[in-house]
């Protein structure tokens, strides 16, 4: 299998609603499991791209919203065999006992630092003891797990005292391709070796359908007749809209289905596929070139995330697995690495910058954004209309270009992050 299949089959995973939630949730269970007793307090200590992400965010089989009664529920009804979908079978009668929880105070949260960098640690202290456990760098990747005094699991990166503000300094092994080296493989993977990304539409098209029918959502409803009162139209950038924000829209406010995620993100996961099904179904093209598509999509979106951090400033969704989906959408349209570059750079020269201000209903409006931005960028690209190299942030290179949309964020969003939380800080006074 090649090196780059690997990364994305490993990397694509359902996540229950927002991401945020659904890890906080994760490491709350993980930790109650290694407890006994009755619960005298839940503490969770994570980064400000946490802490923002899940701030307002809808939380799965719940009305419920934010990172303490993510926490709550967790501990209430939280299965840490299921990951990210940690809350799949939570029930009213479990959102009552974790409100009664909340009430109580028995549940506070921590912003520890400002960073990109993903860092949860989650303590149970019961009537018979404590347990923590400690989640850096992927959702629910656990670096370190103590319980009673006793160190169960202790990964070398944490024993070396790497903190939540440290800076992950490793070269990404997608860094090491050139945009060119990942069309070449798009190009001639096995197509056996890349099938999986069909499972991607199951998931997705699934809470696309199950925001459609729900009454929670209005954006959903309103896209539908934008597009005509049709789901599939004549009108590939509606369509494409329709279906990446009916869904996304599904997930920002916790109705009861999974997206598949992609670079740890739902709306990632989300916006790398759904407006490339729209032109798949709507030129009644192959499912092969759906799926080299995908697989280009997601490198891309991966190829800038892993320069901006999983959790920054700057909204990701858009920006990364946006400009993702675009080369996609060229590769659908039959261009070369020449309408990939020109399109990057039209991308970058346009939506770089735009906020991240948690997981919540306005990831649609951002998404929408993203589907035009894209739509727009590659038809300009396809027709030789670019914004030029010697402008602005884009580099000389693609994968410069790629760099810099990502160093946008990280380092250079950190103040915008810190403004973003104190605005957030100053709603709850």
């Amino acid at each position: 299998m090649h090196e780059l299949t690997e990364l994305i089959r490993r990397d694509m995973l359902p996540a229950l609603g927002v991401t945020e939630p659904g890890a906080i949730a994760f490491s709350v269970a993980k930790a109650r499991s290694y407890t006994t007793g009755d619960l005298l307090h839940i503490h969770v200590a994570m980064n400000s791209g946490m802490y923002k992400n899940a701030f307002t965010c809808g939380i799965p089989n719940s009305t419920e919203v934010g990172n303490v009664f993510a926490a709550a529920l967790g501990y209430v009804a939280g299965d840490a065999a299921r990951g990210l979908e940690s809350l799949a079978a939570a029930t009213p009668e479990d959102n009552l006992a974790a409100k009664a929880l909340v009430d109580e105070g028995k549940v506070t949260v921590e912003m520890r630092g400002i960073s990109s960098r993903i860092f949860i640690e989650a303590s149970v202290k019961t009537t018979a003891g404590e347990a923590t456990v400690t989640i850096r760098d992927s959702h629910t990747h656990i670096t370190k797990v103590t319980a009673n005094g006793e160190t169960l699991l202790e990964t070398e990166r944490e024993q070396a005292g790497d903190g939540p503000d440290a800076q992950d300094t490793k070269v990404h092994r997608i860094h090491r391709y050139t945009l060119k080296e990942i069309l070449d493989y798009v190009n001639t993977v096995p197509l056996e070796e890349i099938e999986f990304v069909k499972e991607a539409y199951r998931v997705n098209l699934a809470l696309f359908e199950e925001g459609l029918n729900s009454p929670r959502t209005t954006f959903a409803r309103q896209l539908l007749v934008m597009n005509g009162g049709r789901v599939i139209s004549e009108d590939e950038r509606m369509t494409g809209s329709l279906l990446c924000n009916g869904a996304i829209e599904a997930r920002v406010i916790g109705l009861d289905r999974p997206a598949m995620s992609i670079t740890g993100s739902g709306a990632h996961g989300i916006i790398a596929t759904m407006p490339l099904y729209a032109v798949y179904k709507i030129r009644h093209l192959t499912e092969e070139q759906l799926y080299r598509a995908t697989m280009l999509s997601y490198l891309v979106c991966t190829y800038i995330k892993e320069y901006s951090g999983r959790l920054s400033a700057f909204c990701g969704c858009a920006i990364a697995a946006g400009s993702g989906m675009a080369c996609g959408l060229v590769f659908l349209n039959g261009g070369s690495l020449r309408e990939m570059e020109y399109t990057l750079n039209n991308m970058a020269s346009s939506i770089t910058g735009m906020i991240c201000d948690g997981g919540n209903q306005g990831c649609t409006m951002k998404g929408v954004a993203a589907c035009d931005a894209a739509f727009r960028s590659v038809e300009f690209a396809m027709n030789g209309i670019h914004i030029d190299k010697v402008h602005g942030i884009n580099g000389m290179t693609p994968e410069d270009t790629m760099r810099n949309m990502g160093l946008i964020a990280s380092p250079g969003m950190v103040g915008t992050e810190k403004t973003i939380l104190e605005i957030f800080e100053g709603k709850l006074k």
